[in-house]
This record gives C-alpha cells, sequence and structure tokens, in this order.
C-alpha cells in the first residue's frame, strides 16, 4: 500500500516519501494551496493483480505485479514497465511520480505512469517469460491504451517483452495496436531512434551544464554506475565528445583506469566476459567506493537510492547527472546541495526516453515514420529547450536544478488540473 506523506517510512529508503515530499516542497514555493498539492501528490488509480504463471515444470508459480496512473492531467499516462524482484508499489507509485513530473519538464503531452512484476526474471526460461509477460499485460489491459497509457521498457524488459504486450492487447482488442506500447522493434511498429535515447539526452545535458559551467568536454574524468541499456550507450556518446571514462561499475564489481576507458574495447571485453570487471589495465575497486574515484563528473546509471548521505559526503566528483531514476535519497540531495555540486536531476537528464517514445507514439498513431535524421533533429532540439527553460528558472528563482526541474514539472502539472477543475 502506498505510503503517505506522514507516515513513517517502512524501510530507510522510501522512494515514494521522497518524490511526495519533493512534489509538496515545489508546490509550496509555487505558492499553491494545500489542496491542489494534495491533487498532485495523489495518484489516480492503483491497480495490483496477482500474475499466476504455468512453469515449464507444470507447476504454478505466483508472482504480483501493479500498473500505477499517477496523472493524466496533461495526457494519457507514460512509464515503463520492470522485471525485478525488489518490486513493490511505493517504488512503482515513485516512478509514476516521476514520469508525471519528468513529461511536464520536457513539455510533451503525457502523464505520468509506471507498472512492474516483483519476480527475478533470470530464472525464468524464455517460454515462463513469454507466459509472465502475457498473463500481466492481459491483466493491466483495461486501463491501457493509446490514448490511456503506454507502457515502454524498462529494468529487465526490452523490445521483446513490448512485443509480446502489444501483441496480446491487440488480440484482445481485435484489431492491431501498435500505440499500446513504446520500445517496440521496427519490424511492429518502432522506430530507429529509440535505441539510446536516454543515454543521448544524458550526454546532451551533462555537454550544457559544462558549457554554461565554462568547462571544457575534453578536460572531464567521468565516472558511470551501470553498463546497461543507458550506461553502455553513454559511454561511447561521453567518450565521443572527448569526456574520459576512468571508473566503471556493474553488477559484478567496479573497475578504475586512471588513463580513460576504450569503449570499444569494453563492449568487446564485456561481450565475451558479461562484466567490466577483468577490463585490460584496469584497478578493481569495491563497487560502493566507485564514486571516490578521482572524477569531475559522476553518473549513477543504475538503480534507485545508491547515492546515500554517505557516497555524496565521499563524492570526488565536483558535478552529477542522474541518468538513473531516483538515484539520490534526500539525505544525499541535501549533502550534494552543501557541497554546492550542481546535479542535472533525473527528470530533466534521463528524459531524452520518454521523449523518443512520445515520437514513436506520435508515427504509430499517424501511421508516417520519420527519417532517423529527422527524429534525431527533434529529439536534441526538444532536450535543449528543456535544458534552457530549467537553467532560465533556475538562474530566476535561485534554487538548485533540482528544485528549479521540480518547480517547473508541478507548474505546469497544477496549470493543468487548473484548467480542467474538478468532476462533478
Amino acid at each position: 500500500m502506498v505510503t503517505r506523506p506522514n507516515e513513517a517510512p517502512a524501510e530507510d529508503f522510501n522512494p515514494w516519501l521522497r518524490v511526495s515530499s519533493l512534489i509538496e516542497t515545489a508546490g509550496q514555493l509555487l505558492g499553491l494551496n494545500e489542496g491542489m498539492i494534495k491533487r498532485i501528490i495523489t495518484p489516480e488509480r492503483v491497480l495490483e493483480v496477482a500474475v499466476p504463471v504455468r512453469m515449464d515444470s507444470g507447476d504454478v508459480e505466483m508472482y504480483t505485479g501493479w500498473r500505477i496512473q499517477h496523472d493524466t492531467s496533461r495526457g494519457p499516462g507514460k512509464g515503463g514497465i520492470r522485471f525485478h524482484q525488489s518490486v513493490n508499489e511505493d517504488e512503482i507509485a515513485a516512478l509514476s511520480a516521476d514520469m508525471s513530473i519528468k513529461c511536464a519538464v520536457v513539455n510533451i503531452p503525457y502523464g505520468g505512469a509506471k507498472g512492474g512484476v516483483r519476480v527475478d526474471p533470470t530464472t525464468l526460461s524464455r517460454g515462463e517469460l513469454e507466459r509472465l509477460t502475457r498473463r500481466y499485460a492481459f491483466s493491466i489491459a483495461p486501463i491501457i491504451g493509446p490514448d490511456r497509457d503506454i507502457p515502454a521498457p524498462d529494468i529487465n524488459t526490452d523490445t521483446q517483452v513490448m512485443s509480446w504486450i502489444m501483441d496480446t492487447v491487440s488480440m484482445l482488442r481485435g484489431h492491431n495496436t501498435p500505440g499500446v506500447v513504446t520500445g517496440k522493434p521496427l519490424a511492429i511498429g518502432g522506430t530507429s531512434g529509440h535505441a539510446g535515447a536516454t543515454s543521448l539526452g544524458v550526454t546532451i545535458c551533462t555537454a550544457a551544464l559544462l558549457q554554461r559551467m565554462g568547462r571544457m568536454s575534453n578536460e572531464q574524468r567521468v565516472v558511470v554506475q551501470g553498463y546497461g541499456k543507458v550506461g553502455a550507450p553513454l559511454v561511447k556518446l561521453l567518450s565521443d565528445r572527448g569526456m574520459k571514462i576512468v571508473g566503471i561499475a556493474d553488477v559484478k564489481g567496479a573497475i578504475h583506469v586512471p588513463g580513460g576507458i576504450n569503449h570499444l574495447t569494453l563492449a568487446k571485453h564485456f561481450a565475451e566476459a558479461g562484466t567490466v570487471v577483468g577490463y585490460p589495465g584496469a584497478d578493481n575497486v569495491p563497487s560502493d567506493l566507485l564514486f571516490t574515484i578521482p572524477s569531475d563528473i559522476a553518473i549513477p546509471a543504475a538503480l534507485g537510492g545508491v547515492i546515500t548521505e554517505k557516497v555524496a559526503e565521499e563524492m570526488a566528483a565536483s558535478i552529477m547527472v542522474e541518468a538513473a531514476n531516483g538515484p539520490t535519497t534526500g539525505e544525499g540531495a541535501a549533502v550534494l546541495a552543501s557541497r554546492n555540486i550542481p546535479v542535472i536531476p533525473d527528470v530533466l537528464a534521463n528524459a531524452g526516453g520518454v521523449v523518443a517514445s512520445y515520437f514513436e507514439w506520435a508515427q504509430d498513431l499517424q501511421g508516417f515514420m520519420w527519417e532517423t535524421e529527422l527524429f534525431q533533429q527533434r529529439l536534441e532540439k526538444t532536450m535543449h529547450e528543456a535544458f534552457n527553460h530549467i537553467w532560465t528558472r533556475h538562474t530566476q528563482l535561485g534554487v538548485p536544478l533540482r528544485d528549479t526541474a521540480l518547480v517547473v514539472g508541478v507548474e505546469r502539472i497544477a496549470e493543468a488540473t487548473e484548467l480542467r477543475g474538478l468532476f462533478p
């Protein structure tokens, strides 16, 4: 059950308490009345579903899934689906609220939603994974659709999982519904620009901040936590802009290469070893010490809640860019602010993925696919406009970038909510 802001957290890091507190603070900065703040904080719809799956052995296992629609005042819900053993209602609720803010920050006509199933997908066969996906899709089908709520890939889900969801919903509807999900393969309505869009957005924001601060890209040392769908393309994109990747971590460990990591050599090594550990010439370091590596930019690109008070106090970098969703705890954010470390928050930094999803959805509805060049131009334009707007408001308000982004997002949601009124 979603914990309300005035209730005690069930554990040290409660993502729902974090995001609801942030929205409340932004609302107060804007001078919103208490009723409006409560409306923006409270999720519109919380759906919990049982997901029975027949295993290859013939036994039936039970899993639990969620789809939460936080706010749809600005448009249909938008947000990924994750399969992970740590998934719970508070996490999904927090991520759905993050999506509401994120879509408003980059000013696209979406609200926020999120979904997930509590399962370790590495323990499932391909057949079991497909059956779990289709049963979950069947259970949430009544509340999703191109004009209601559009899922996308997230942790441990990919283009194949989106294909199964699209097909399941299409079978239920009795007609093809490519716009029900984004992040699909090209063959069934996907778009060539979606892969790597999140990483591109992170790169654009990083470069924009460096320009505003008068720092040269080719003088920056970077550490990246995570080498998955976001971290791996990010290593290449940052390297292409002259930045030196001196540290990287995955689930199996972390490495330090003071002279810089070659992204091609790393990709080859990872493909053979299944981990960044063992990269030629690298020093192995404990994963929890990754952010103490001498560097200029720190980029968490894995799970949430990793930048704790302790990590923030020991961080060597002077800039942080949040490529992951909710990577920083409230205590961690306070320490970074006290140390005057500028942070590009997740709702801006990693919004390239949802912008790409918006473009894919628009193409599916139009039945007309854009050229890759047009897709790229519009993505870069959207991200630059969002960053520039946040930076302008940041200088006007005199508050950290994180608070500024939240203010902009909440302000736009409040405007839409006020204009639509309250029914009945």
